[in-house]
């Protein structure tokens, strides 16, 4: 092959900067193949140089500050895999641009925060930030939305974005297990963080889910907009009765563009059994995104890991290397406005409220007359056992109602003396 190779600059040798170049090596001709020219590794950035990562970097040229290497390596390609929205990543991206140089990132909390700001550079400078491992690890779903469908006009785009909630839910609903025990499981087995906070508080999935947002409909990525839930108070005994009465629980993103604004929410959610996205296991991520012509997309992957990222990172890099320029977020940076918010208190829909009360006479006259006065109307309810004076669980489905009047409720039910803790609410979406 004679066209000249395309060099590349790794910034962060964790588990996926280690996975690109492993990748590289071990399918560099057919990469070089279908790149129309070799990919190369010149230079790395990272703290421990003696760490052994199984990849042979006797060759490259070793750099201990990041930017600096961004600025300074002569190469076409900055691969940013360090991670965070400020510090010495944001200084790294913008760096490389500032040097002419390609961006290739993993990195959603940056794109998240500071995305159309660091688009707008690229296309001044005329160079790409490329992102697709940013968000569902190898699902290629940002060139699914922004080139698949590009002739339509999405109005929604949803899915399970954190394979470690997926992960805990799963192993809630198959062992019985309380969240804090498989937590701790899943800190043992590598799919959970030391502090699981971004993770199970939703902030993960919010990140991924401002930008699939931004990509679908064309705004300025909003991640201040996004309503946030984690699975922390998802119990064992909801895991149950999801199961009886005919959901499965997932934490989703969805984002959905109707003419009153952009809704972009992340909470945990019962979903239908026939619905293709319940059958979505362990750490596998989804994303479903609804098209006017082409109906609904769905794609299913692994979300994580150093073998899907080191995937999506190299597709990346050889679309580079093909010259293939897609706008940043759909359209030019200085096109992007600014989403009108709507907000959460606006969704319509059913809802799952498990309440712990003392069983005792009136007290489910007190709490449906509460529902009645906000217009919540009820489709079923669930008691198991009686216990006369003592704590009893008691789950409500409600029909169709608007979220502002379901929350005056609930706060109204949680301050009834015969209500013994904060009452557990999930969303049900039907898709």
């Amino acid at each position: 092959m004679s066209a000249a190779p395309l060099d590349i600059a790794v910034a962060g040798l964790g588990t996926v900067g280690a996975g690109v170049i492993k990748l590289i090596e071990a399918n560099g001709a057919l990469i070089a193949r279908r790149g129309g020219r070799p990919l190369r590794v010149v230079a790395v950035a990272a703290r421990e140089r003696k760490k052994d990562r199984g990849v042979d970097l006797s060759k490259v040229e070793w750099y201990d500050d990041a930017s600096r290497m961004a600025a300074e390596a002569k190469c076409d390609v900055v691969v940013e895999l360090i991670g965070g929205a400020d510090g010495i990543a944001h200084a790294t991206v913008e760096a490389a641009l500032k040097a002419g140089k390609h961006v290739v990132t993993a990195n959603k909390a940056l794109l998240a925060h500071r995305g159309t700001e660091l688009a707008r550079i690229a296309e001044d400078k005329g160079l790409t930030i490329a992102y697709e491992a940013a968000v569902a690890g190898g699902i290629p779903i940002i060139k699914a939305i922004r080139e698949g469908l590009a002739g339509n006009r999405v109005s929604r785009v949803y899915g399970i974005l954190n394979g470690t909630c997926n992960y805990i839910l799963t192993r809630m609903r198959k062992s019985g297990e309380a969240f804090a025990n498989v937590l701790a499981d899943a800190q043992k087995l590598g799919y959970a963080e030391a502090d699981p906070s971004f993770d199970v508080d939703g902030i993960d999935a919010a990140h991924k889910l401002a930008i699939l947002a931004g990509v679908a409909f064309g705004t300025r990525i909003d991640f201040s907009g996004v309503h946030v839930e984690g699975i922390r108070r998802i119990g064992s005994e909801d895991i149950q009765f999801a199961r009886e009465l005919g959901f499965r629980i997932k934490l989703l993103g969805i984002a959905e563009l109707t003419e009153a604004g952009l809704m972009q929410r992340v909470h945990p959610c019962m979903v239908p059994l026939e619905t293709p996205i319940a059958h979505v296991e362990d750490v596998y991520n989804a994303v479903v995104a609804e098209g006017d012509f082409v109906g609904r997309l769905v794609c299913e992957g692994r979300g994580a890991g150093a073998g899907p990222t080191a995937s999506a990172v190299v597709a990346d890099i050889v679309d580079i290397a093909h010259g293939r320029r897609p706008m940043t977020f759909q359209l030019p940076a200085a096109e992007l406005a600014a989403p009108t918010r709507l907000p959460i208190a606006a969704r319509k829909g059913s809802y799952y409220i498990r309440l712990d009360v003392v069983d005792r006479p009136g007290v489910m006259a007190d709490v449906t007359a509460t529902l009645r006065d906000e217009n919540v109307s009820l489709a079923s309810m669930l008691q198991r056992g009686r216990a006369p004076g003592e704590r009893v669980p008691v789950v409500l489905v409600t029909h169709e109602t608007e979220e502002a009047g379901m929350r005056r409720a609930l706060d109204r039910i949680s301050k009834l003396g015969a209500v013994l803790e904060e009452p557990h609410v999930v969303r049900i979406e039907r898709f």
